[in-house]
């Protein structure tokens, strides 16, 4: 017979473990080297410090110059996505950082932006998403890189908000240039019909994981696979917003 294990007492493990492990291995800040403040790879000093978003649009996160909600681009022609959470601006030093997760597999830098995107959308009080849904890379990309960045994140999200993670329903169909590596004009057609889901969508609000955004192109893309596969509210979660 199959002993039972209360599902709380892993977690007051887990949680005595890791208070253990970081008194004895404290966080140390990435940017100064002193100690890191509650948990994270920052002090508090260089947390405050970093690039803010400060007036956006609620739907796609540009930075606006008006008190308004929406930008003129999302009032146009709204996205198929609903909202956009994104941690911070992607100035330095935040572009170092996802550059170094993305290029140089420091993972340990999904840790830290992780978790600044999860005190992001902790401080909202809309309901949360009932499933998180990392872009996926192309097969021969994740080969190469030998991880998907947007997973790490999601995996740092799902544990810090209690939420399901799913890196398998989403796939890309077809390998693209980066999409750094293209003009704005040409980002959107380099994706067009790049993703499909693997299986049915059984939920109706789930929330899309990304590092950063840009001019919006592949989370449009995806946003748009999900709204057609039965998805009534699809968010847009990423790190920093370009």
């Amino acid at each position: 017979m199959k002993a039972y294990v209360n599902p709380n007492t892993i977690s007051l493990v887990y949680n005595k473990a890791r208070a253990l492990l970081e008194l004895a291995y404290p966080p140390v800040c990435s940017l100064c080297l002193a100690r890191g403040d509650s948990g994270y790879d920052l002090c508090r000093g260089c947390r405050d410090d970093l690039p803010q978003l400060e007036r956006c649009c609620e739907r796609c996160g540009l930075a606006l110059e008006s008190r308004a909600q929406h930008c003129g681009g999302c009032l146009r022609k709204p996205p198929p996505f609903d909202l956009t959470v994104a941690a911070l601006s992607y100035r330095a030093p935040v572009d170092r950082f996802v550059h170094e997760l993305k290029f140089q597999g420091k993972l340990a830098r999904a840790r830290l932006l992780g978790a600044l995107l999860a005190d992001a959308v902790a401080n909202r009080a809309t309901p949360l998403p009932e499933l998180l849904i990392p872009v996926p890379l192309h097969p021969r990309r994740l080969r190469q890189r030998g991880f998907n960045q947007a997973a790490e994140l999601g995996r740092v999200l799902a544990h810090r908000l209690g939420l399901p993670l799913d890196h398998r329903i989403l796939s890309r169909t077809r390998e693209t240039p980066p999409q750094h590596e293209l003009p704005a004009a040409a980002r959107r057609s380099n994706v067009r019909g790049a993703f499909r889901l693997r299986r049915s969508l059984e939920v109706r609000h789930v929330a899309l994981i990304d590092d950063v955004m840009t001019t919006g192109s592949t989370v449009r893309e995806a946003a748009r696979v999900l709204k057609k596969s039965g998805a009534e509210r699809v968010e847009v979660w990423v790190t920093a917003r370009a």
